[in-house]
């Protein structure tokens, strides 16, 4: 990976953060995706459009994979890929919260090797390269250390509390916290604001890449429902829930969930 990649993910989360601050939410043009997929609005597209122009032409051997481009096979033969989510929490941007982000990836034979995550209207930006450690606005983060669950703080939406997902239907005690957004929910872990997260149902990769490295540098652990290493630039490019926190706490809930009951909760 060059050296500069990481800055180059940078550069256009805040060139991104320019050009979706310019849209007021509530009256952006919107529309909804076919088949369920949510909405999408006219900043979405300016974001992904900037995006697409940029960062290929700075690395034209890398593939690309983003939430707002119609996928191609193309990508699965490169080395390295892009993966981008333009705004990951549209229906929060949309609402005029300001609790939406950019989530900028690049995966090297399916691992993620730098990642941004960038809420431009918190002035947050979560960045992080490989064997580098990860940072808040340039400032080193770390995972929360705490090795006990029913005092752990967990960012999950209410239908992962559902006994079926559980061991014997046991659902473990701790404090419940949501974020709209999957990608900063990740980087709230890895800041040690919150002591782990969890998403039980199938997550596509454009909401997860970043956040994934970003805990990892910041020593926490993250994978799959099933315990599974998160692995990108797959084919169907969704995986299998998601799981992060520290040592402890992901120990612990890794060991209570039953890792094979459908997942449904966003």
């Amino acid at each position: 990976m060059p050296a500069t990649d990481l800055q180059l993910l940078i550069d256009a989360a805040l060139e991104a953060g320019k050009i979706a601050t310019r849209f007021s939410g509530t009256t952006a043009q919107r529309w909804d995706k076919p088949d369920g997929a949510g909405p999408v609005t006219e900043a979405d597209l300016a974001v992904n459009a900037m995006l697409e122009q940029m960062l290929p032409a700075a690395r034209p051997g890398y593939g690309w994979l983003s939430e707002e481009t119609e996928d191609s096979a193309d990508r699965l033969s490169k080395d390295h890929v892009f993966i981008i989510d333009p705004i990951d929490g549209t229906r929060s941007f949309a609402e005029g919260s300001r609790t939406w982000a950019h989530s900028l990836a690049i995966a090297e034979q399916g691992e993620v090797k730098a990642a941004v995550i960038y809420l431009p209207l918190r002035d947050l930006l979560y960045a992080a390269a490989i064997d580098q450690g990860a940072t808040l606005n340039g400032e080193t983060i770390q995972v929360s250390e705490r090795g006990v669950l029913d005092s752990a703080e967990v960012l999950a939406a209410k239908p992962n509390l559902q006994p079926r997902h559980w061991r014997q239907g046991q659902v473990p005690e701790f404090k419940r916290n949501y974020r709209p957004s999957l990608a900063y929910r990740m980087a709230l872990v890895a800041q040690g604001r919150f002591d782990g997260m969890m998403t039980l149902r199938p997550s596509w990769e454009w909401d997860i890449a970043a956040g994934d490295l970003i805990i990892r540098e910041a020593s926490g652990m993250c994978s799959d429902r099933a315990g599974q290493p998160l692995r990108f630039n797959n084919a169907h490019p969704r995986l299998n829930g998601v799981i992060a926190a520290g040592s402890g706490v992901f120990g612990l809930l890794s060991e209570q969930l039953e890792p094979e009951s459908p997942g449904i909760a966003p």
